[in-house]
C-alpha cells in the first residue's frame, strides 16, 4: 500500500521512539540521576542528585554542542574522582518518554520526596 510523505515521517518517528525506550541509559557504578536546578554559566549547572547531594556539574567538551539542558531536565550525572560530593559531569539527558518510563519503574520515586516537580 502506498504511504505518503507524512505517513512515512510519522512511522519513522514512532520507530525512533520505540528504539529510544528500548535503549534507556541506566546509572552504573557511582553515576546518579538528578534534576537540573540552575544554569550557572560556562556549560556549568547545579544538579540535585538522587543521593541527596547538590553538585556543580559541567557538560564535557565532547557533548557541549549536542547536549542542551534547561532547568527541570532529568540528567545522568557522573561524579568526579576527587570531589565526588561537590562536582560532576552531565553525561546524558533523558527525554520525556524516558522520564515517564523511569517513573513507572520506580527509579524517580525519591525525587518526589525532595519536592522535585
Amino acid at each position: 500500500m502506498y504511504m505518503g510523505k507524512k505517513e512515512k515521517e510519522e512511522q519513522a518517528r514512532r520507530e525512533a521512539l520505540q528504539e529510544e525506550l528500548r535503549r534507556i541509559k541506566m546509572p552504573r557504578g557511582i553515576q546518579s540521576i538528578g534534576v537540573l536546578d540552575q544554569r550557572v554559566g560556562g556549560s556549568r549547572s547545579l544538579v540535585r542528585c538522587l543521593d541527596g547531594k547538590t553538585r556543580n556539574c559541567r557538560i564535557p567538551g565532547r557533548l557541549k554542542r549536542r547536549l542542551w539542558v534547561r532547568p527541570g531536565d532529568i540528567v545522568l550525572v557522573e561524579p568526579w574522582e576527587l570531589n565526588q560530593d561537590d562536582r560532576g559531569d552531565i553525561i546524558y539527558k533523558y527525554s520525556k518518554a524516558q522520564v515517564n518510563l523511569l517513573r513507572r519503574k520506580g527509579m524517580l520515586a525519591s525525587l518526589d520526596e525532595f519536592g522535585g516537580f
